[in-house]
């Protein structure tokens, strides 16, 4: 597992020798090493067997669970933390409750990928509400996004699903976890429609930030464009972003099976407050259920900044953006 901050601008690099062009036989031949190349480093060790193992067996059973994830989940806010006693809490939940209240009273909104629905988060909402989190709420959007959908709709969408959320439960601001285009609809809400006022944490798990040329595949409807290396829409968000307040966690894995190249899931924005976590043998579905990645999720959101913390960068924020 390897572990990149990305805080600022990053330097100038050595400048790589340009691609042959492409369909020349130089090209389809670097494809082919590459794609051989691929193989061999994730699926031709035992953990590249066991991982490939692990995402056919997770896929089998969400498919299984799939029809359930349909219904739409109830909003409990405050879960069991409603009447904040803790005689009947696990350890777990009793010690997030104990030792950081505003953590435990942070929502956990979970957002799913393309074509899927909230079952995909059966097993890390369970282990959130297991580590303190008392509201826990995956969101549904509609399956069809992905052929008569926007992006940027989606997003406008999850934007007004927050507000929601904020005035049920109370709370000012919420973590969000994304997967796949999920994480991507999530990005778009809190860089482009002020959805950083909000978000306190953004994790994102197999995410296409760059694209993905799986994306050339799918049906010439608009989300498939708006994946696409190079759209518009990737484009529109390398734009600044001065001021940003919300966290990234970018979960990213060379066994990555739906964004190619698997790197296209790092996320690299110099005005954003960025981690990128890369994986080896853990494929794209198995994200949700991996022990390292649900680790990471449940660390990164105990974390949560103080209200004054919040507050201070709030101020400097605005002092920036009336500057620039």
């Amino acid at each position: 597992m390897d572990v990149t901050g990305v805080m600022s601008p990053t330097p100038a690099t050595t400048v790589e020798p340009a691609p042959p062009p492409a369909g020349t036989v130089a090209s389809l031949a670097a494809t082919a090493w590459g794609g051989l190349s691929y193989l061999a480093r994730t699926m031709g060790v035992p953990r590249g067997l066991r991982g490939l193992a692990v995402e056919v067996a997770w896929t089998a059973v969400h498919l299984s669970v799939y029809p359930w994830g349909l219904l739409d989940e109830a909003l409990r806010p405050g879960g069991v933390h409603t009447h904040h006693r803790t005689d009947d809490l696990p350890p777990g939940e009793r010690s997030l409750l104990v030792s950081d209240l505003d953590g435990a009273g942070t929502p956990v909104l979970l957002v799913h990928g393309i074509v899927d629905n909230r079952s995909i988060f059966v097993h890390l909402a369970r282990v959130l509400r297991r580590r303190g989190h008392g509201t826990v709420q995956a969101v549904n959007y509609s399956p069809m996004t992905a052929f008569t959908g926007d992006v940027r709709a989606a997003a406008r969408d999850l934007g007004q699903h927050v507000e929601r959320l904020c005035a049920v439960s109370g709370a000012d601001r919420v973590h969000v976890v994304g997967h796949s285009l999920g994480g991507l609809i999530a990005r778009y809400y809190v860089q482009r429609l002020g959805g950083d006022a909000r978000v306190d944490t953004l994790v994102t798990l197999g995410s296409p930030h760059q694209g993905s040329l799986i994306a050339h595949l799918l049906p010439p409807t608009v989300v498939p464009r708006q994946l696409q290396p190079g759209s518009d829409l990737l484009q529109e968000l390398t734009e600044p972003a001065p001021g940003c307040r919300t966290r990234f966690l970018a979960v990213w894995s060379r066994m990555d099976q739906l964004v190619v190249p698997q790197r296209n899931a790092r996320l690299e924005h110099p005005d954003l407050q960025v981690t990128n976590v890369r994986l080896d043998h853990v494929g794209h579905m198995a994200m949700t259920i991996d022990p390292k990645v649900v680790h990471l999720v449940t660390c990164a959101l105990a974390r949560t900044r103080p209200p004054r913390e919040r507050a201070a960068q709030r101020t400097t924020a605005g002092t920036t953006s009336v500057a620039g």
